[in-house]
């Protein structure tokens, strides 16, 4: 082994041969490139000290100071030069890197996008009824969504060759050349898109113009524009050029005719501007239709009512006429002889005088205007949601939705959609029929005097009785039928859809259902039915009756006592809110309503549509799930895609075995109660229907909805004036009126009732032998100083999932310890008028009850 010392030296010895020939490799390198530096520069080699004079000096030393400067330029030109090829290299990656990426996101936004057939775009392209079909259910058209957009195709060989050389020159001078879009016009759009410079309607060719009239929405959306260039490169390979142009000058909108409707259309422009057909247009008139597309409401020469606008308005459809000449002459279509003789042409001598459009009639007035309504707003929250704006968003600002809402209307009215109801037409057809042979027996009709919204002069107009009813599906919430009226060109309002005051029907709802939910009642709890007054309210029974007596709760259901009812709402008000219960069902009514004890009885400062009403009641019908009621099944395109698909879903509200119960007890409204006389008058076994009647204050509002377990049919009636009241005999003639609506079902689909669908009883439905008496189970009592055992007649309790307790002195919901010393003494034998029916004295009735809206009850009751 070697010594360190010896080691050492080695390594210095290799140091030094390795500091020795990387100073050789540096001298060489260096006069290597002092000679390309003098190569470069023409600088003579250092000559020799002896060889030299002064002159040859001075030379040298100027040599030197210009290489040196010339170094520097060519050395700051070489860095320049690196520059600008590295920033092109650069550039060249970043617009790889960019149109990647645009590429990739292009396919991320077409990855979802069916790609249409041929005969899918032919049929979307020439679909000239663009107004969104109305249809029944089972595919049943009955008409189109009401516009004034006119319009009537033609055949190219129908029009004036001025018009399409004038539409391709002023709108797309690279029609004939181009393969449905333009890239360099994309691009300038897609940069003022982003950086928000320049054009901001540039990128549009007429291939892509087409496909946005007639397939996609004018929605501005990165997506919708990415649809819109493959469907043109698609349209452009499909068609030729000359049906394209046919189809857009047949369906491009042109502003309003002499009659003040909205045009689409040469042909339509043609007539209503100039009274000629499209094929005998003069140059002068088809420059200036071919104008209107870039902004028909400016440029058209009509206002609204089909006046001539105003000379200084009617300059700017002119001047775009001269525009469109110019644009001809520069394209040589036109000579410059037609260009000079055309502008000079004076149109507002040829433009129609105005005249008024034809009357039109609607037929199912109620349902167009209904599923008009609903499809607006389904579109308007879909538009939105497509933005990515949130339906409470949408909802909260007003001048937000009606910017979609805009937008939805002229889907509905350009884009050929059709929207499918749930309405059976059979039915529909049989419930108008029945309410024209029965709106006699409803009550007078006033004659009222009104002054004209348009004229302002006063009229005469009639004021029946009015009746709104509906018909739903429990399980599906489907709106199967309706009547919205006696007559609709007599009056156009809804009655399903208004509010009115729901009386007594409010009560298995909002109180009955609640309390056996809430474990509160049993079927035959009994509560107290005496004279009372909470501090400003004093309710009575019907009539201003009072029973004097304590009532099983389902016998005060069935009779639809008050008294009963107030009492068991401010019982059921302290151990827990009702208003979960009724906003769960649809009801959502305002918060300061709940704090009245008149809500029990109807008393709401709004009230509830006899649509919400129905939907609510059939809950008990379904197991107490709620599903909203709805009448759109669907919407399609034209070439049948569905565009909204109408999804059920269900809210659970009350148990199965409160539903059960309530089922019960509702029955009693038919077999003892206030509809008593109804099973009578009924084609059908009434063994599975429920119902409920209901009245308001005065007679004002009269109801009954009934159920099976398959439908639910509802029917109100009343005045449109909250002063008028209807008679007495109004419940019954409701009730007769009711009974044929259902008969009518019946006779045409009795299946939809499903009257042989057993109401299983559940397993937490608990039935319990309790005393007629008191509603509990036997037990025993101190009456004055001795202990007494009671037992009697018993009757079946059912109860949601517990058991009564035995009987104590006070069994009861409500009554006053004096209430409870009658009952007591009434059951040791004395005479004390216990359950003598008394009628309450009107200076003993508070007329300002603690519901003072227009729709209050102080003593409303369904009879």
């Amino acid at each position: 082994m070697k010594e360190p010392k010896q080691r050492s030296d080695q390594w210095q010895q290799r140091a030094r041969k390795f500091l020795e020939a990387s100073r050789t490799k540096v001298n060489h390198f260096s006069q290597k490139a002092k000679a390309k530096l003098q190569r470069i520069f023409h600088v003579p080699s250092n000559p020799s000290r002896s060889q030299q004079t002064k002159a040859q000096k001075k030379d040298y030393i100027q040599s030197l100071s210009q290489s040196s400067w010339l170094f520097k330029i060519n050395v700051g030109l070489a860095a320049i030069k690196s520059i600008i090829l590295y920033g092109i290299s650069i550039g060249l990656i970043l617009f790889a890197l960019v149109a990647g990426i645009g590429s990739g996101y292009f396919a991320a936004l077409m990855k979802s996008e069916t790609i249409p057939s041929y005969q899918v775009l032919k049929q979307q392209l020439d679909n000239t009824d663009q107004a969104a079909g109305l249809y029944f259910d089972q595919n049943v058209k009955f008409g189109s969504i009401k516009t004034d957009l006119v319009r009537t195709p033609v055949k190219i060989d129908q029009m004036s060759p001025y018009l399409t050389d004038a539409i391709v020159a002023t709108e797309d001078e690279d029609f004939y050349q181009h393969s449905g879009v333009v890239p360099k016009a994309l691009l300038r759009a897609v940069i003022s898109e982003v950086t928000g410079f320049g054009s901001q309607t540039g990128g549009s060719t007429l291939t892509q113009q087409l496909i946005k009239m007639q397939v996609l929405t004018s929605q501005v959306t990165f997506k919708r524009k990415a649809t819109e260039v493959l469907l043109a490169l698609r349209v452009d390979k499909y068609f030729t050029k000359k049906e394209i142009l046919q189809d857009y000058l047949n369906v491009a909108t042109l502003g309003r005719n002499n009659k003040g409707q909205n045009i689409a259309g040469v042909q339509e422009a043609a007539l209503g501007l100039f009274g000629k057909n499209a094929k005998d247009l003069s140059l002068a008139e088809a420059a200036f239709i071919a104008g209107l597309p870039q902004s028909p409401s400016v440029y058209t020469p009509y206002d609204q009512d089909g006046t001539l606008k105003d000379p200084e308005y009617l300059k700017y459809g002119l001047d775009r006429k001269d525009t469109v000449l110019f644009r001809m002459y520069r394209d040589h279509r036109i000579t410059n002889a037609e260009y000079k003789a055309a502008k000079k042409v004076d149109l507002t001598s040829e433009f129609q005088a105005k005249t008024e459009p034809e009357s039109t009639s609607k037929r199912y007035g109620y349902v167009y205007n209904l599923l008009e309504s609903q499809a607006t707003d389904i579109m308007t929250k879909q538009l939105a949601k497509e933005a990515n704006i949130s339906t409470q968003k949408l909802n909260s600002d007003n001048t937000l939705y009606q910017q979609y809402q805009t937008q939805a209307t002229e889907l509905l009215s350009t884009k050929g959609y059709q929207i499918h109801s749930t309405i059976n037409k059979d039915i529909y057809d049989s419930m108008q029929n029945i309410v024209k042979e029965q709106s006699s027996t409803f009550g007078y009709t006033y004659t009222d005097t009104e002054t004209d919204a348009v004229t302002g002069l006063q009229q005469q107009v009639s004021s029946p009785v009015q009746n709104g009813s509906v018909l739903l599906d429990n399980q599906t919430g489907k709106i199967i039928s309706f009547v919205g009226g006696r007559d609709f060109s007599l009056k156009q309002t809804n009655y399903m859809l208004t509010k009115r005051s729901p009386g007594s029907t409010i009560k298995p709802l909002l109180v009955y259902g609640p309390a056996i939910d809430q474990k509160l009642i049993g079927s035959k709890t009994m509560l107290a039915d005496f004279k009372t007054n909470f501090k400003t309210y004093a309710p009575t029974d019907y009539g201003g009756t009072i029973q004097n007596k304590f009532i099983p709760a389902d016998t005060a259901l069935a009779q639809s006592l008050n008294i009963p009812t107030v009492n068991l709402y401010n019982e059921l008000r302290k151990t827990s809110d009702p208003s979960k219960y009724m906003s769960k069902m649809g009801l959502n009514l305002p918060a300061t309503d709940y704090n009245q004890l008149g809500l029990a009885l109807g008393g709401t400062s709004d009230g509830v549509s006899v649509l919400d009403q129905a939907s609510a009641f059939s809950t008990f019908a379904d197991q107490g799930q709620h599903v909203d009621a709805y009448v759109i099944d669907k919407i399609t395109d034209p070439a049948g895609n569905v565009v909204y698909q109408h999804k059920s879903q269900k809210t659970k509200v009350f148990s199965k075995a409160t539903s059960y119960i309530m089922n019960q007890m509702l029955s009693g409204v038919l077999t003892d109660g206030t509809a008593s006389t109804l099973s009578d008058q009924l084609y059908f076994n009434t063994n599975n229907l429920v119902g409920k009647t209901g009245t308001s204050n005065d007679n004002r509002d009269i109801w009954f909805i009934g159920s099976t377990p398959g439908i639910t049919l509802a029917s109100w009636m009343g005045y449109d004036s909250t002063g008028r009241n209807l008679t007495d005999s109004a419940s019954s003639i409701n009730e007769q009126y009711w009974a044929k609506l259902a008969n009518s079902v019946y006779q045409l689909d009795p299946d939809s009732m499903k009257l042989e669908a057993d109401r299983t009883k559940p397993s937490t439905v608990i039935s319990s032998k309790v005393l007629k008496l008191t509603g509990q189970l036997p037990g025993s009592v101190s009456l004055n100083g001795n202990t007494k055992a009671l037992d009697g007649t018993t009757t079946t309790s059912l109860y949601n999932n517990w058991t009564p307790p035995a009987t104590t002195y006070e069994f009861g919901i409500g009554g006053s310890t004096k209430n409870y010393e009658t009952f007591w003494n009434h059951y040791l034998g004395y005479n004390n008028g216990y359950g003598s029916i008394t009628y309450s004295t009107a200076d003993e009735l508070d007329p300002t009850a603690d519901n003072k809206t227009t729709t209050s009850t102080n003593n409303s009751t369904s009879d």
